[in-house]
């Protein structure tokens, strides 16, 4: 699998996110929220997460990948979008 990954400064979404020459969309490995937005900062955030969701068949097709490196990427989205508290788009 050939990946590219980076993360805008801004921490909560991706700048490059290329799999197998196919640019990727987060949502089709997860999703990302903040768990606690009730106790954030005005435009932030109190607990940004990505959280993972089984792979599916059509989504392997279309990155021609197998299900490790989903979990691989996985493991990178979960890594470089869940921080916590921001506040920095305050």
């Amino acid at each position: 699998m050939k990946f590219e990954h980076s993360v805008y400064s801004s921490l909560c979404s991706m700048e490059r996110f290329v799999i197998n020459g196919i640019h990727a969309d987060e949502s089709d490995f997860g999703e990302k929220y903040d768990r606690d937005s009730e106790n954030a900062v005005d435009y932030g955030c109190g607990d940004m997460q990505f959280t993972r969701v089984d792979a599916k068949p059509e989504v392997l097709a279309k990155y021609g990948i197998d299900e490790k490196e989903y979990s691989e990427v996985c493991d990178v989205l979960e890594s470089d979008l869940s921080f916590g508290f921001c506040g920095w788009c305050d």
